[in-house]
This record gives structure tokens, C-alpha cells and sequence, in this order.
């Protein structure tokens, strides 16, 4: 049996290919959904890990196959979708015009902003780059070019 795995892993693309994005994706689900389950309740986790285990682990395969973002209005709709995911699962326990405004909050500022190393695809720079202030905030120094 596991060597059939590993035999349909080879034939299907190897380290890029759509059974490492299945495996990502059900990782990635089943850790923000128990963690946001922990805080949040069982629905909301099972709905909000499941739509943030999706779309990050399809916008880190994109990195990691191709080694550049999506376009911004691609990362937008990621945003959206994991918006309105939070949304839906604070609907139960919060009233409407709460879980409305977070899944826009969230949408909003949810995405990659453009020109900045924020978000799921972030290229892993020493440090973190404040995109609204344009501020180095901790991390190491950048070593100087001779």
C-alpha cells in the first residue's frame, strides 16, 4: 500500500505536483482548524481552518512550483474567501452585523499588499517588513554590500 503512494507520488509530479497540494491542504486545514476550534468553537474551526487550509496551501504551491506570487487580484480573492469563511463561522455564535463587518475587516487586510514580503507566499526575508509604515520591525540587520 505505501508503495503505491509513493509510486503514484513519483508519477504525478513528484515535490510539484497535485499530491503534495492535497497533503498540504489537508495539513494545513486540520492545524487551523483545531487551533481555531481551541478558541473558537467546533464550527467555526472546522469552517475557517478548512477555507485558511485551502488557500494558503494553493498559494504556497504556487510559490514553491513556480517561485512567484499570484497577482494581486488573485491574493484579493484568497482574502475573500478566508473573509468570508470567518465570517460564516462567527455568524453562529455573534449576531450578523459583527460577523459582516470582521469578514470585511479581514478581507481587507487579509491579502498580500503589493511590494510588500506580507502573507502566506512571503519570501522569507530576515526581517519583517512593516508594509503600512515602510519600517524594518526586529529580525537582523541586513548584512552590507561590499
Amino acid at each position: 500500500m505505501l508503495g503505491g503512494l509513493y509510486l503514484a507520488y513519483d508519477l504525478l509530479g513528484g515535490q510539484h505536483g497535485p499530491l503534495r497540494l492535497l497533503t498540504r491542504i489537508v495539513t494545513y486545514s486540520i492545524v487551523f482548524g483545531i487551533g481555531y476550534g481551541l478558541g473558537l468553537g467546533l464550527f467555526f474551526g472546522v469552517v475557517s481552518g478548512a477555507a485558511t487550509g485551502i488557500t494558503i496551501a494553493i498559494e504556497l504551491h504556487r510559490m514553491g512550483s513556480r517561485n512567484n506570487h499570484y497577482s494581486l487580484p488573485w491574493q484579493a480573492l484568497f482574502s475573500a474567501i478566508r473573509g468570508v469563511a470567518f465570517g460564516a463561522g462567527l455568524y453562529r455564535t455573534l449576531d450578523f452585523s459583527y460577523a459582516a463587518t470582521f469578514a470585511a475587516l479581514i478581507t481587507m487586510g487579509g491579502g498580500s499588499w503589493p511590494g510588500s514580503d506580507l502573507g502566506p507566499a512571503a519570501s522569507g526575508s530576515a526581517a519583517f517588513r512593516c508594509a503600512i509604515f515602510g519600517l524594518k520591525v526586529g529580525g537582523l540587520p541586513e548584512p552590507a554590500v561590499a
